[in-house]
């Protein structure tokens, strides 16, 4: 069996939770990536790597796009709905082709506490309302209805059995 790890970066906990499932169904350590070092990546076979999404990148993915690792899996943790978002746009950022073509990438569902976020979280996220809510009621993407519809509640879409896909995948290597 491969020598298992997950990394995770998490500034509001969705990813926390998320890294600790994987870990416990994998049997693997968990690491918050703040003190995990780059070359501790070398040694694990398999690297889970887990961050959110905000602003159109992954949070922390650096640690493991500027440091190769042996076998890389990573996770994101976004409000939007996976089943219906173009992630392309934020993998193009994140990664370079060669390593997004090795690398296997799951999204996954998280939430959002408005009276958690920092300053500048609650600023981008009032103008992706006001723009959204700008746009007649029939013109909006489901994301948006879903924006306009939430903003400022607390709302929490993570689901323990979506990390299944990614387990399994992570078992088969």
């Amino acid at each position: 069996m491969s020598k298992i790890a997950v990394v995770y970066t998490s500034k509001y906990g969705a990813t926390k939770r998320y890294a600790q499932w994987i870990a416990e169904a994998l049997d693997a350590p968990i690491f918050e990536s703040a003190g995990f070092k780059p070359s501790q990546l070398d040694d694990y076979d398999v690297i889970v790597y887990g961050g959110g999404l905000y602003a159109g990148g992954i949070d922390g993915v650096n640690l493991v796009t500027k440091t190769p690792c042996k076998a890389l899996v990573v996770f994101t943790v976004g409000l939007a709905d996976p089943q219906i978002t173009d992630y392309a746009a934020i993998l193009a950022r994140a990664f370079k082709p060669e390593q997004l073509a090795e690398t296997k990438v799951f999204h996954l569902r998280g939430g959002i506490d408005y009276s958690k976020l920092n300053i500048i979280h609650k600023g981008m996220m009032a103008i992706v309302k006001r723009e959204a809510a700008k746009k007649a009621p029939d013109k909006r993407t489901s994301e948006d209805a879903g924006i306009v519809e939430t903003y400022g509640k607390t709302v929490d879409f993570s689901d323990r059995a979506t990390i299944e896909p990614l387990v399994e995948f992570v078992r088969a290597l």
